[in-house]
């Protein structure tokens, strides 16, 4: 879960920068690099509003091929259009960022120089394998960007955070709870094997393990359900102890949420007489005790 916490943080540290990719000296190199990688510019800005727009429609083209009947006739000839322009500009939008820095190699093999690259991949692949084109979904990984470009969504990072440090502190509370729950489908899918067996569809424990999960998890596929009354008591409590399974992880998460938020409401003002460092924004006085604490 420390992967949550760290995200953030990863995405800000790898932001292309100029230090790391060195900006050239052509005039011509530097006005492109201003463009495709200053975002405080306000023809960065411009550039990446519309690179953001541009990769959100080309999701929708995406996600619209994908509908049965939507890739015949003219329907198919212009979504394949509108794929094929979106992939050349992201190409020489990618073309672009690699001619305007000096280490071009660095930007390339970056976190987000990589998902550039696999977003245009893709389309270019769908040449000799057609079904490759939906893998252009992986576009949707170059929004992270618009953390950089849109000042709206900065408000939302604290509350990102608070939940990521929130998943952190409850990893391994989850593991604890997983290895129970796994315990427990294991053990009811076998006695659903042995009391059920393969003739009501239960062919193996797996089998059995695999009802037991999609029972356990309220989700009920009814493709292999008990067809013998005490098989149908198992099924039974199976559904109720799945209402409380449901419930565990959301508490554990709940309860660290809560106690983060009280956490971040504190302010580390140390009190001069008891040493006491942790009081909350509004707080005038110690609350262990009662001196009168000193503004910061």
């Amino acid at each position: 879960m420390r992967l949550f916490a760290s995200l953030p943080s990863f995405f800000r540290d790898n932001y292309p920068s100029a230090e790391r990719l060195g900006v050239p000296v052509a005039r011509w190199r530097q006005s492109i690099y201003r463009t495709v990688f200053e975002t405080n510019t306000p023809l960065g800005k411009t550039f990446e509003r519309y690179l953001t727009l541009a990769i959100l429609l080309s999701l929708c083209v995406v996600v619209v091929h994908s509908i049965p009947g939507t890739a015949e006739g003219w329907r198919g000839y212009l979504l394949r259009g509108l794929e094929w322009i979106f992939t050349l500009a992201f190409t020489a939008e990618y073309g672009l960022r690699l001619i305007s820095v000096r280490k071009p190699w660095r930007y390339a093999l970056s976190f987000y120089g990589i998902v550039d690259l696999l977003s245009i991949i893709p389309a270019y692949l769908a040449v000799f394998f057609p079904d490759a084109q939906f893998l252009a979904a992986i576009r949707a990984l170059r929004l992270v960007r618009t953390f950089h470009i849109f000042p709206a969504l900065h408000g939302f990072l604290s509350e990102y955070l608070m939940l990521a440090r929130a998943l952190q502190a409850s990893a391994r509370k989850i593991f604890v709870f997983l290895s129970v729950v796994a315990m427990i489908v294991l053990v009811m899918g076998t006695l659903i094997f042995v009391i059920e067996g393969p003739e009501h569809g239960f062919t193996s424990v797996p089998m059995g393990i695999y009802w037991a999960i999609s029972t356990v998890t309220t989700v009920g596929y009814g493709d292999v359900t008990p067809a013998t009354p005490m098989g149908r008591f198992f099924a039974s409590v199976m559904m109720l102890l799945g209402w409380g399974i449901v419930a565990v992880p959301t508490g554990i998460v709940g309860a660290e949420i809560s106690r983060n938020g009280t956490k971040a409401r504190m302010k580390g003002v140390e009190c001069d007489t008891c040493g006491e460092n942790r009081h909350e924004d509004d707080a005038r006085f110690c609350r262990r005790c009662g001196t009168r604490l000193q503004s910061t």
